[in-house]
């Protein structure tokens, strides 16, 4: 037996181990998720996401649902911490180009358990202004 290991130096995002309980990813810079190309939010319904910022800088923009729309928020990332994105709560990442980050999560979470919310211009701009 041997000790496997794995990377990803590529843009975007990789799974790179997996088993039937839990998935690990590296997640790097992609144009999506810089200042300038975020576009959208996410949601798992059924799961929890782990993410820990390995190098760079990134921000967590988050958003809670309310009668009067979408409330943001925003976590500034700092090496060496965990942070638990719940499962439920819109969010994603803006990343600079120098950014690696791991994230952990269960192995079932996939498009069919989450969505997409693709943001409005003035969501756009409120986003940029909090990142």
């Amino acid at each position: 037996m041997n000790i496997a290991v794995y990377e990803f130096a590529g843009e975007g995002m990789q799974r790179v181990f997996e088993n039937e309980k839990w998935t690990v990813g590296i997640k790097n810079w992609k144009p999506a998720n810089d200042v300038t190309g975020i576009d959208c939010l996410e949601r798992h319904n059924n799961t929890d996401e782990l993410f820990v910022l390995v190098e760079g800088a990134c921000t967590l923009i988050y958003a809670n649902e309310s009668k009067e729309g979408l409330e943001f928020g925003v976590v500034n990332m700092q090496p060496d911490k965990v942070y638990n994105i719940p499962a439920t709560l819109w969010h994603n990442t803006i990343t600079q180009k120098d950014t690696k980050m791991i994230l952990i999560e269960d192995s079932n979470t996939s498009m069919n358990n989450s969505d997409i919310l693709e943001l409005d211009e003035g969501q756009i701009v409120k986003i940029r202004s909090l990142a």
